[in-house]
């Protein structure tokens, strides 16, 4: 259904660095760099299916906000990569937010996921559902 999700950034090179650590843990290659026609910078992270995750400067020049209410959510292998979402996460800037990497309960039965904020403040979700 989704083709794209972006989030804004203040400090790109930052995010970069978060980002290639993080979506790496993932399996995910590192950024390519796109140049809006704006002269902004963007970076593209694209998997197998066609997904796309970008990292953008506001080609507004207003400062990068986010979004109250929104979660931007990776699919994990196991818990145990739910745990290690975490942790790069937050060796790499990012900020552990919510209850802790773990089980939870839900309409899906029991899902392990962590909840964490990207160095700009956007709240990230790294989520295992057992099939």
């Amino acid at each position: 259904m989704l083709f794209h999700t972006m989030v804004g950034s203040n400090d790109i090179e930052r995010s970069k660095q978060f980002y290639n650590a993080l979506l790496g843990m993932l399996g995910v290659g590192e950024a390519a760099i796109n140049m809006a026609g704006s002269g902004h910078t963007r970076l593209f992270y694209r998997n197998d299916r066609g997904t796309n995750f970008i990292v953008t400067e506001p080609i507004n020049n207003e400062p990068a906000t986010s979004a109250n209410g929104s979660t931007v959510a990776f699919s994990c292998n196991s818990p145990e990569q739910v745990r290690r979402f975490h942790d790069v996460a937050v060796a790499n800037g990012g900020t552990s937010i919510e209850d802790g990497p773990g089980p939870r309960e839900s309409a899906m039965g029991t899902i392990h996921l962590t909840y964490v904020r990207d160095p700009d403040g956007n709240k990230l979700c790294g989520i295992y559902i057992p099939s």
